[in-house]
């Protein structure tokens, strides 16, 4: 058990999954809080102060993505994106309003526990970490790594925190494929390979806001920066 202190607002209007959800949590040793409607969602989000959000993205009132999307607007705080749909489109839209992660309904209650761990284990690293290199300059990409921006010829791109983690990932190593697994461990902090499509669906995030030239895949194996040293 990692922690006993730490905050998690389940947003979810099913409720025996939120109930379970909750339940597993609770076990784990996180304080739960749980909202079924988004505009309770946003309230409790203001109210509770959780340090990690499990939302669905269908939801009564407003949708997931306006949960997250107004949530972030006042706080940035990792969120666990919960979907039944297998339309692309709607994961991508959730990742670029600020979701750091989703799960397909149905999942694994283990899953997604070790899912919310592993999101905080990577907030808190990155807030202990003492930035190595403040500015890393790759071609016409500059990535500041003290104010957490990043321009691409001169035009600041608006990442989400998971797209700017990844990029720095990327930048550290230009021109070298890293695996998907990989990225996975470093990034996400994931033990294991489940998720690869989450990597996916946040290269394809920096591509749109980036430039399609900007990463290139290796079919089979992973990523690589495209940028001069």
């Amino acid at each position: 058990m990692e922690t006993t202190e730490r905050r998690v607002l389940v947003v979810e209007d099913e409720r025996a999954i939120a109930d379970a959800v909750a339940v597993r949590l609770r076990a784990e040793g996180f304080l739960v809080h749980m909202a079924g409607d988004g505009p309770s969602a946003v309230q409790a989000a203001r109210a509770f102060l959780p340090d990690v959000i499990v939302l669905d993205v269908m939801l009564p009132g407003f949708d997931g993505l306006e949960v997250c999307r107004r949530i972030q607007a006042e706080r940035p705080v990792p969120v666990l994106m919960l979907t039944a749909r297998g339309d692309e489109t709607d994961l991508l839209v959730g990742l670029a309003v600020g979701a750091d992660d989703y799960m397909a309904k149905p999942f694994s209650m283990r899953e997604l526990a070790a899912r919310v761990h592993a999101l905080l284990r990577r907030v808190e690293k990155n807030a202990a970490r003492p930035a190595q290199k403040h500015l890393i300059r790759l071609g016409d990409l500059e990535i500041n790594q003290a104010e957490r921006r990043v321009l691409r010829g001169g035009v600041e791109a608006h990442l989400t925190p998971t797209e700017f983690d990844l990029l720095v990932h990327l930048a550290g190593r230009p021109r070298t494929v890293l695996p998907r697994e990989r990225l996975l461990a470093e990034v996400w902090g994931w033990a294991d390979a489940s998720g690869t499509r989450t990597v996916d669906s946040h290269i394809k995030g920096l591509r749109r806001k980036l430039g399609a030239d900007l990463i290139r895949t290796v079919h089979g194996v992973g990523y690589a920066l495209e940028v001069d040293r």
